[in-house]
């Protein structure tokens, strides 16, 4: 049996069922349309998620920019890759609509790289659920998903599972977290220029970097000083690069 539809309802999509009841019944934003796409009745099978932000009073204090180096220096290998843009698309899109946006789906997933499918066990699929899997995004509503903007450091049990080298960098960050802001700036005045000391750079060069890096200019001088000394202070042997190998 045919049902009729009402005439001013026509370019209202139909829900899409997909598992978890995520996918919203709404049209996909108008950004996410091209302007040469399909008509709005053409639109109507397009599957899409609202997504809005996830306000967490207690942790987002202390949480970090999705974009940050710590997410991808300590997120990363646990989440993966294809969560981590997928987790940073996301809270682009609430820093431009931040009330939330409905999210189409398949461009989404296309414009990570990972393909049209949509099934349970589509790498899209599994990229969403990873989110909701390590508390990064939860439902909100019958066909809503709430991601953070602010993402917490790194839970114990899950530093455990990164190499050993990861897990002593992250000792060090939870360490320097303990310090002063102006003490944490000068150690990465003192980390950033001791790089710049072991390529080569002068001890001018290297303040002159600091500078345009907006580090105060006392730090700045204090940092390319003690680099350029610790580097002078090295064996010679240390310094030199390795002879080429005999053929």
């Amino acid at each position: 049996m045919r049902t009729t539809l009402d005439p001013r309802r026509l370019a209202m999509p139909k829900v899409t069922t997909l598992p978890h009841d995520l996918v919203s019944p709404r049209a996909a934003a108008p950004a996410a349309v091209s302007r040469t796409g399909p008509s709005p009745r053409d639109r109507s099978d397009i599957p899409t998620l609202r997504v809005v932000p996830w306000v967490d009073p207690v942790a987002d204090p202390h949480g970090l920019q999705p974009c940050s180096r710590y997410v991808e220096l300590y997120w990363l290998p646990v989440i993966g890759p294809s969560t981590t843009w997928l987790l940073r698309r996301l809270t682009y899109g609430l820093d431009v609509h931040c009330d939330g946006f409905d999210l189409n789906l398949s461009d989404t997933a296309r414009s990570l790289g990972l393909g049209e499918r949509m099934g349970k066990n589509s790498p899209f699929r599994r990229a969403l659920q990873r989110l909701r899997t390590f508390e990064l995004a939860r439902p909100h509503g019958p066909s809503a998903l709430a991601v953070r903007t602010r993402i917490p450091p790194l839970p114990l049990r899950h530093v455990s599972r990164l190499p050993d080298p990861l897990q002593a960098s992250h000792r060090r960050w939870l360490a320097e977290q303990r310090l002063s802001e102006p003490e944490q700036m000068r150690l990465r005045a003192h980390r950033l220029a001791a790089g710049l000391a072991s390529g080569g750079r002068g001890q001018t060069e290297i303040e002159e970097q600091l500078g345009k890096w907006q580090f105060h200019p006392a730090v700045a001088f204090s940092a390319a000083e003690e680099a350029v000394r610790r580097r002078r202070s090295r064996p010679l042997e240390t310094r030199l690069p390795p002879p080429p190998r005999a053929s």
